[in-house]
């Protein structure tokens, strides 16, 4: 059976598609970054619940400012990458739940009055919202260099509040010279799908 997404969109998105280490200095618009979101913001979570956060760092004060707080490798790309997102989960999600969940507004207290159980569903969540992003910003024609290789609580004292929990740093822009390692073996299907 085939996909039914044309080959060349499957390419784009996932058979061609690489973390990039290094960028032209061609600009990242917000009128790019809104249509990502405008497309992204339609990937389901559970109880439409939309976590994810995003924090764009342009101005070249708040680039030094996350500079110091990424390990020492992912430094030079943030550095130069012409735009880097912080991605979030938000822990105080459940505040928009009336209006995201229209005919449900009592599971904002039914489920995530709890504070412990509203981090573990924005994590969740939020992560899964932030794996859309990264798709979407190779549907707009970008590359995305997404790390995990920071300082998580620098970060979020840095640039976000104690609701906040920071999930990964993301480089975004158009592929620069040598901007891909070479591609790392996948699993096959049998090794990873099990039918019971």
């Amino acid at each position: 059976m085939s996909l039914a997404l044309d080959p060349a969109a499957q390419d784009l998105l996932f058979r061609e598609a690489r973390t990039a280490n290094t960028f032209t200095d061609e600009p990242v618009t917000d009128e790019q970054v809104r249509a990502i979101y405008d497309l992204v913001k339609y990937g389901p979570t559970a109880f439409n619940q939309s976590p994810l956060r995003v924090t764009l760092v342009r101005s070249p004060e708040a680039r030094e400012r996350l500079v110091a707080h990424m390990a020492e490798g992912n430094r030079p790309k943030t550095a130069s990458a012409p735009l880097v997102a912080i991605l979030s989960a938000d822990n105080e999600f459940h505040e928009e739940l009336p209006q995201l969940l229209p005919h449900f507004p009592q599971a904002k207290d039914a489920f995530f009055s709890e504070r412990p159980v509203r981090e573990g569903a924005a994590a969740v969540n939020a992560a899964l919202q932030a794996a859309y992003f990264i798709v979407g910003v190779r549907a707009a024609g970008l590359a995305a260099g997404p790390m995990t290789g920071f300082d998580f609580e620098g970060v979020r004292k840095e640039f976000l509040d104690d609701d906040h929990t920071p999930l990964m740093v993301v480089n975004i822009g158009r592929p620069g010279p040598d901007a891909w390692f070479p591609r790392s073996p996948r699993l096959e299907y049998e090794q990873v799908v099990t039918t019971v």
